[in-house]
């Protein structure tokens, strides 16, 4: 009777160990891109797609897990799913590393924490769900929070908000593609790895790349970007098959917080009042779905509990419950 709980204890912190090293990996990315200048962004960016591909296409043989290509080989309305998704990681990956390397390491990290609700907003627009009244109340303080940094920045954060809607996109489309981590990672960076070669070998042929001519140590920095991307990635699937999804939810707030630290501290971006203003709503919204997250994850878990329970009246009485769960937790989650 002892050994479960000691193997859900351990499997607990076994999650808690790869979510901070998968968070904590990602909110120390903006001390990595800018040891790969003079690299441009765009070569940065094509080098990224090109060795991510590789370090995938490794592991994934090491762990003999090819058996879904040929599946999604025959569904061309997948395919055409992961040729958006890697449109949009790409939107993604290519601004956050020029953002990084421009000065602009906090908008990065605003964008970031505006994600959850541009999340919340694509559910009710384009998945017809359904808020409470906290996410609801969340997102009109992110809204003013917006409107408040437009000032302090004397025009839209536009860097943060593309950040945001464009990894807002790309989660919703790989809901809908239904691979796993990797095997996704594998499928969005084999879309993208031929324009990126080409890229690459386009930049040779001017000589304009930098792959070569900049040293040893910095061609290695470039073909390390496949592991920079690819090792964050499993360790959050080692922590997502480990944790509720309530914890990685509250886990995910590492990053941008990191990345934010590291720019007001190390990087010594300016923080005007109105740009504390906004942030700290932002910090209210996100507080209130991490609250409301937390607290209907409670109340379904006992409801659940109450309705398996021999004194339950009958066991449907908890479908509706875990229905209303599965479509608004991920939401509120992220």
């Amino acid at each position: 009777m002892q050994t479960q709980p000691q193997t859900h204890h351990q499997q607990n912190r076994a999650g808690l160990l790869y979510g901070f090293a998968a968070y904590g990996l990602w909110g120390l990315a903006p001390l990595f891109w800018p040891l790969l200048q003079p690299a441009g962004a765009v070569e940065i960016l094509a080098h990224r797609m090109v060795w991510s591909l590789l370090v995938v296409g490794l592991i994934l043989t090491a762990l003999r897990r090819w058996s879904w290509i040929r599946p999604l080989l025959r569904q061309p309305r997948r395919l055409g799913l992961v040729a958006l998704a890697a449109t949009a990681i790409s939107v993604n990956w290519g601004l956050y590393i020029w953002g990084v390397n421009s000065g602009h390491v906090v908008e990065t990290a605003l964008g970031y924490f505006i994600n959850p609700l541009v999340s919340i907003a694509f559910g009710v627009l384009l998945l017809r769900e359904r808020l409470r009244p906290a996410q609801w109340t969340a997102v009109g303080v992110g809204v003013v929070a917006v409107v408040v940094l437009s000032f302090g920045y004397g025009k839209p954060p536009w860097i943060a908000l593309t950040l945001a809607f464009s990894f807002g996109t790309y989660g919703l489309v790989k809901k809908r593609i239904g691979l796993d981590g990797l095997e996704s990672l594998a499928a969005e960076t084999a879309v993208q790895f031929l324009p990126a070669l080409g890229f690459l070998l386009f930049l040779g042929a001017r000589g304009d790349s930098t792959f070569g001519s900049g040293g040893i140590g910095h061609s290695a920095l470039l073909a390390s970007c496949g592991l920079i991307t690819a090792v964050p990635l499993i360790c959050f699937g080692a922590a997502a098959v480990r944790l509720p999804l309530s914890t990685i939810g509250m886990l995910q707030y590492l990053t941008p917080t990191s990345q934010f630290i590291l720019g007001v501290a190390l990087f010594h971006e300016s923080m005007p009042p109105e740009r504390w203003a906004g942030f700290v709503l932002v910090w209210l919204a996100l507080a209130l779905l991490s609250w409301d997250a937390l607290r209907t994850g409670h109340r379904t878990r006992r409801q659940l509990a109450e309705a398996a329970a021999p004194e339950a009246t009958t066991p449907t009485a908890a479908a509706p419950v875990r229905t209303a769960e599965a479509r608004t937790g991920p939401v509120s989650g992220s």
